[in-house]
Formats: structure tokens, C-alpha cells, sequence
């Protein structure tokens, strides 16, 4: 991946400060203000000229690390250095936020519980802190402390909400990174809870991912990443404030408005340049989009560009336009016919996959290139199948792959009831007997034996007609030896 730059690191964050995010200074006070106006005024005059980016495909994202994932299935659309180590920043406030509101869903603290703010909270700000002032001694909702570090910005809120859940900042910091942990994100590490710069803290864009997609799964957090202004409440010691967030693809007066954006998390510093985490939902689509150390370009006109936000948008379109769900395999689909023996009114059965599968394909990829195998566990066991057969009955599997890889392996089930037959069945009972070695031999000798009564009747016949032939003779030599006698 090309990596495009066309300001230094330092220009990119005086450029940013003075035309976006010049309305961050509103947590500072006065002497603040003048004091970075100053800074970013006598910085800019030694900005040399910038040039006008020409056209580029998107394989020049100008980024030092970028992912686009689709969020349900997990597939990688698209991604370049992923695993590139890059400074936290603020995007350390989607774990702030994200540990925050599984304590409020797990009823470890109330949403409304109020808390009073410490100095402690305020230990490691400096000049460059952006901040919503809420100063020691003032007294907010939980609620309220989440949407100051999350909307308005507010690195005294993230560590005031760290002493809250942890009991100091360091106890909570370590809760950041066990959970970071536990979601596979090996290449982050937190060391404050607001992600002003330390180069010990670190992440990578698949590791943003894989916490904003876990983040995701929490409502409150949903609701308070998708927040592009929130008004916290008043009360004896605390003013309202009115948050709105540097997120320009939720604000709807920004040329980088989207739409279809649901949440997201951006960050600015002069150590890391500009990162932004964005969720979108489009066309059956469930995005999430990272990309980190981008930069501002400035053109001849003296406009400018904001490459965060730019290249996050075209990113997602190219993901939209690009790659689709596709069913592969349904569950109405009769993938073979099945022998069966004794069925009632039928020899066989269709068998079909018991769950379907879709998967999310680059439109130049076909269909037709997934390859389908068929295994029929009768035909590999030798063992006919026999009815009776009830419908959904696993009778084999299908694995269905793609130039070597494969994508699923799933069951094959009986479509269709099948009967057994009585009379197929004694049928096949006896055939199956006469088939068996004891049967032969049962058979070998019941033939024997009728063969021998035969014979033996045959034998018998022959005798007794001998005999009688005999006897008969012997009569007629009487009788004819009387007849012989009486004549003389």
C-alpha cells in the first residue's frame, strides 16, 4: 500500500486545530486559547506550498494502517498493515466508554449516580488536553461523565469515570488492557484512560476492530457513540454543558456527513496524525472501517481535505460496491437421491442441506466457482438405508469449497418421510435370512432332507411294489398249481 502524504506531521495538526477542530479550545480557558491561537498562527506561516492531489484508485489510501471488516461474519474486506503499531490517541476512549457502560448494564454503578469531580482527575493535563473544564468539586451523572469523555471529548471525565470503576486511574488501566486482552487485541496497550500521547500506548487498526466491534454489542455504548450532541444536566454545583461531537460524519452541517454512519470515534494528535473508527449500515452491508495516521491536504484553492474522514467514506463505498451476500447453498436445494430399501410407494429419497450458506463475495468472484461434495454416509458405510425415514434425518454432509480452501461442511437431511412397507419388508426379511452363511447351510440341508425322503419314499414305493408283485406271483402259482391238481 502507497502511503500519499502531502503535509508534515506538525502541518497536518496545525491545519486540523485551525479549520475542524478550532471548536475544541472551548474547554480551555482564556489564557489557553490565546496561547494555542498564537501558537497555530506563527506555525502556519511556515507552511510551504501544498500541491492538489491528483485522482488516485484506492489501493493509494492515504493512511498508515487501514482495516474494513464486515461486522457480522467477521470476512476482512480489505485491509493494509493492520497489525502496524500505531499510537492509541483518543481512540483509547472507545475502551474508556466501552468498560463504562458494561458497568452500568452489569448495575456495577447507575446510570444517574452522581459523581463529584477530584483533583485527581485532573493529575496529567496539560496544554494539549482537550478538556469540557468541569473542574474539582463539580458534581455530574455517570451518564452525563460519559458523554463528556465520549462527545465532548473531555479527558477529566475519562479518568474521573477511571477512579469511579477502577479506584484510581492505574487499577482501571489495567482493567483496559486485561479486557483488550480477552478480545484477542494483543497488539494494544493502554497506559491512561483518555489517550493523550505516551509511547508506551499503542493499537493496531485490526485491533480497533475487534474492541468496536464488541463494543457495538452493548446498547448504551451504541448510544452514546452515535450522540452528535448531548446536553448534560444541571444542578447545584454544575452548569449544563452543551457537548457536540468532532465526529464530522455525524454532523449533518459537515461535507463529510454520511448518512448511514451509526457511530465512530475520531482522533487528531501531532504524534499520530488523524484516526478515525467508523460502523456503517447499508444494503444488508454491517461495516466497520479503521483507519489510522491519516493526514489533511490542503489544495490550491486553500481548501481542504481531511483524509481521516474522506478516505474512511471511500473506503466503505468501495466496500458497498464492491462485494455483496450471495447464497451459495439453500435449503431448498435437492443435492442427490437417495436409495431405500423397503419404502412404502417409493425406492429412494432427495436429501438437501440442513442450513443454507451465504457468504459476503467480491462481485468478481462467480458462484458457479464454489465446488459441492457429496457424501451419502450409507454409500461410505456400505450399509443400505431402510426405511422407515423421517423427515430432517442426517443422512450425509456436503462440503463446499473454492480453490483448495473450504468454506463449510454441513449436513445433508432426508426431505421427505418414507414409509416402511409390510410387505417389501418380510421380502427383505427373507431375503436378507437366504443372504446369511447359517441360512445357506439350513437351506443345503433341509434340501438334503427332502431329497432323501424323496428317495427313501421313492425306495419304499419300489419295495412294496416288488413285494406285492411277489405275493401276487405266489397267488396266481397256487392257483395255478390247484388247477393243476384238480385236472389230474
Amino acid at each position: 500500500m502507497k502511503f500519499v502524504r502531502y503535509c508534515t506531521g506538525y502541518d497536518i495538526m496545525i491545519l486540523d486545530f485551525g479549520i475542524e477542530y478550532l471548536s475544541l479550545l472551548k474547554g480551555y480557558n482564556m489564557a489557553r486559547k490565546i496561547a494555542v491561537i498564537l501558537i497555530l498562527l506563527l506555525m502556519m506561516q511556515a507552511i510551504p506550498s501544498l500541491h492538489v492531489a491528483a485522482s488516485y484508485d484506492f489501493r493509494d489510501l492515504a493512511a498508515r494502517a487501514a482495516i474494513l471488516v464486515e461486522k457480522d461474519s467477521g470476512v476482512i474486506l480489505f485491509e493494509s498493515d493492520m497489525h502496524l503499531r500505531h499510537p492509541a490517541d483518543g481512540l483509547a476512549k472507545i475502551m474508556t466508554l466501552l468498560l463504562a457502560s458494561y458497568a452500568v448494564e452489569n448495575d456495577d454503578v447507575s446510570d444517574h449516580e452522581l459523581v463529584k469531580m477530584t483533583e485527581q482527575a485532573w493529575v496529567d493535563m496539560n496544554n494539549l488536553s482537550t478538556t469540557q473544564d468541569i473542574q474539582p468539586g463539580e458534581v455530574m451523572t455517570f451518564i452525563d461523565l460519559m458523554y463528556s469523555a465520549y462527545v465532548g471529548n473531555a479527558n477529566e471525565a475519562c479518568n474521573m469515570i477511571a477512579i469511579r470503576l477502577g479506584g484510581s486511574i492505574e487499577s482501571f488501566v489495567a482493567m483496559m488492557n486485561r479486557m483488550a486482552s480477552d478480545l484477542g487485541a494483543e497488539n494494544t496497550r493502554f497506559t491512561n484512560p483518555h489517550g493523550q500521547y505516551n509511547v508506551l500506548q499503542y493499537t493496531t487498526a485490526y485491533d480497533q476492530y475487534l474492541i468496536f466491534s464488541e463494543a457495538m454489542k452493548s446498547s448504551l455504548f451504541a448510544e452514546v457513540a452515535s450522540t452528535f450532541r448531548h446536553i448534560t444536566e444541571s444542578n447545584d454545583e454544575t452548569e449544563s454543558r452543551i457537548l457536540t461531537t468532532s465526529n464530522a460524519l455525524l454532523n449533518q452541517n459537515s461535507r463529510y456527513y454520511y448518512r448511514q454512519c451509526i457511530a465512530g470515534r475520531d482522533s487528531a494528535t501531532f504524534e499520530g496524525g488523524y484516526s478515525l473508527v467508523a460502523f456503517v449500515e447499508e444494503e444488508g452491508l454491517s461495516l466497520i472501517s479503521v483507519i489510522l495516521g491519516s493526514d489533511v491536504l490542503m489544495f490550491e484553492d486553500e481548501s481542504t481535505d481531511m483524509r481521516n474522514y474522506s478516505e474512511t467514506i471511500r473506503m466503505i463505498q468501495w466496500g458497498y460496491s464492491n462485494f455483496e451476500w450471495r447464497d451459495i447453498l439453500k435449503t431448498t436445494d435437492l443435492l442427490a437421491r437417495v436409495p431405500v430399501l423397503h419404502g412404502s410407494g417409493t425406492d429412494s429419497v432427495n436429501v438437501r442441506p440442513e442450513s443454507s450458506l451465504s457468504l459476503l463475495l467480491n462481485n468478481a468472484v462467480s458462484t458457479e466457482s464454489f465446488i459441492r461434495q457429496v457424501i451419502i454416509f450409507s454409500d461410505v458405510n456400505n450399509e443400505p438405508l431402510v426405511a422407515p425415514i423421517e423427515a430432517g434425518a442426517i443422512l450425509g454432509e456436503v462440503i463446499i469449497t473454492r480453490e483448495g480452501i473450504q468454506y463449510a461442511r454441513i449436513y445433508l437431511v432426508a426431505n421427505t418421510n418414507v414409509d416402511l412397507s409390510g410387505i417389501e419388508y418380510i421380502r427383505g426379511q427373507v431375503a436378507a435370512l437366504l443372504a446369511t452363511n447359517t441360512a445357506r447351510t439350513i437351506l443345503f440341508v433341509l434340501i438334503g432332507l427332502i431329497v432323501l425322503y424323496i428317495v427313501l419314499v421313492i425306495r419304499y414305493n419300489i419295495v412294496r411294489a416288488n413285494r406285492l408283485r411277489r405275493i401276487k406271483n405266489a397267488k396266481e402259482d397256487i392257483i395255478r398249481e390247484r388247477h393243476q391238481n384238480f385236472r389230474e
